[in-house]
């Protein structure tokens, strides 16, 4: 019986989300990757964080809902938060991450941001018509 547990994200954008994880510290694997759970067993996901002590933290693609969906052994989660405050920060970051992407296409600077204490994160952007 397979203790793996999937949970559907609107995390589309696999560079924001890499740089995301990065911000928390984690380094994912990319490519076909095995995510590690109860008693050995496994599961294949597009990016693999592998967790010493725990299950490792997976993420693959689901192509109904076009987004990644996290996947991992909610008995084996020895994360400092619960899967639901990870999900939340993550998200947070990855938001950040593609805002930023999105305002320097258009030709945006960051002129400000600030991370408040409430744990929200304010940006003034600018941009110079010529």
């Amino acid at each position: 019986m397979s203790h793996f547990s999937t949970v559907k994200t609107q995390l589309r954008k696999k560079d924001s989300l890499l740089q995301a994880l990065h911000d928390l510290g984690f380094e994912a694997q990319q490519g076909q990757n095995l995510v590690r759970g109860y008693r050995g067993q496994t599961v294949k996901a597009e990016m693999a964080v592998k967790v010493k002590d725990g299950g490792d933290i997976g993420f693959r693609w689901n192509e109904g809902i076009k987004a990644y969906e996290l996947v991992t052994d909610l008995d084996l989660w020895r994360q400092p938060v619960p899967v639901e405050r990870f999900l939340a920060k993550l998200t947070q970051r990855y938001a950040l991450h593609t805002v930023l992407k999105a305002t320097a296409e258009e030709g945006f600077e960051v002129a400000e941001q600030q991370n408040n204490i409430d744990g929200s994160i304010e940006l003034v952007v600018t941009r110079w018509d010529t």
